[in-house]
């Protein structure tokens, strides 16, 4: 075990309602970080969450899962934008309507011009 991990990393067997948790964790502690590379490491740990979310409810019609996909997407944006990282908070944005909810799109755009 000497350059290996002693545990492996399960998140491929996360319900959908667990990968979206575990991405919240990881987007609340970049909030937190006053690091740009942790928050930044973060920041990449909760895409591949939301990446495992989506993929593992592509099938279902879990309205709260959609919603909280799209909302942490759209949060990501808006924490990668206050750390004036423009171009990766946009395409962030662009995921909100694919993960299913329009007013959450709606919503965060107005707050994003805000800021």
């Amino acid at each position: 075990m000497l350059f290996g991990s002693i545990i492996s990393s399960p998140r491929e067997v996360l319900s959908p309602t667990q990968a979206l948790e575990l991405a919240n964790i990881y987007l609340d502690n970049a909030r937190k970080t006053t690091d740009l590379c942790i928050a930044l490491t973060l920041c990449h740990d909760t895409e591949a969450s939301l990446s495992q979310a989506v993929r593992s409810s592509k099938h279902l019609k879990i309205p709260a899962v959609r919603k909280g996909i799209a909302t942490a997407y759209a949060q990501l944006g808006w924490l990668l934008k206050n750390r004036s990282l423009h171009d990766e908070a946009e395409a962030f944005y662009k995921k909100v309507p694919f993960a299913g909810s329009v007013r959450i799109w709606e919503r965060y755009t107005a707050m994003v011009a805000e800021s």
